[in-house]
């Protein structure tokens, strides 16, 4: 893609275990393969200032200030990833595959933890300014199976602040991701996570390329499988 070109914006949103990291990484690589210029990021974090607040953010050393000083670390943070990381990828013609961003905070602190949506859409404003992502992907699956996948995969490390949530919340957390997939169609779609790697990649695939494929620098999809 030309330099002088904007990049585009792709996140990825869906409760614990569903898959967004491992997607993200194979939606880079696949762009990549085609000469697209990719920056692949992260929230909370993607920028130095950024990630010294994840760390307080899901240590759960933020956890006893309540859900609303948890919504305005988490709104400094994207603030500092926005500007430090996203938009000047995204001014160089890189494509910009974020692990989480603004509907994240809409759905644990607003939907999950009741904050007022008029103070989430200020945070946000004021965090985020104009920018949007082109394209979202919400990654859907079971509680169960995303709690037991988690698990499986900290084995080793100590859950934090979110996956030690009761089941109730991440069952509350799985509708309230699909319910702005509903209410802003053109831009998420949900994909079923359950599936094999390759079977959720490919299905991602095609949407980007439905959805995201600039003219000025046409993708080459390959064949995959039904």
């Amino acid at each position: 893609m030309p330099s002088q070109l904007r990049g585009r914006f792709i996140t990825f949103e869906g409760g614990e275990g569903t898959g967004k990291s491992t997607q993200a990484a194979i939606l880079a690589d696949r762009l990549r393969a085609f000469g697209i210029g990719v920056r692949t990021t992260r929230e909370p974090g993607g920028s130095p200032g950024a990630e010294i607040i994840r760390h307080v953010l899901l240590s759960g050393a933020a956890k006893p200030l309540g859900v609303h000083a948890e919504a305005i670390l988490f709104a400094a943070a994207r603030e500092d990833h926005v500007r430090h990381t996203i938009e000047p990828a995204l001014k160089k013609g890189l494509w910009v595959i974020c692990d989480r961003f603004a509907d994240s905070t809409r759905v644990y602190q607003g939907a999950l933890g009741n904050v007022d949506g008029r103070v989430i859409k200020r945070l946000e404003r004021i965090a985020v300014g104009s920018l949007k992502p082109d394209l979202t992907i919400v990654l859907d699956l079971p509680v169960e199976a995303g709690l037991a996948r988690a698990a499986q995969r900290n084995a080793a490390a100590r859950r934090d602040r979110f996956e030690e949530e009761a089941i109730d919340f991440h069952r509350k957390l799985r509708e309230a991701y699909r319910d702005i997939a509903e209410q802003e169609p053109d831009r998420c779609v949900v994909i079923d996570a359950g599936k094999d790697i390759g079977i959720v990649a490919d299905a991602i695939w095609a949407v980007v390329n439905a959805r995201l494929r600039p003219a000025e620098a046409p993708l080459v999809i390959e064949d995959v499988a039904p």
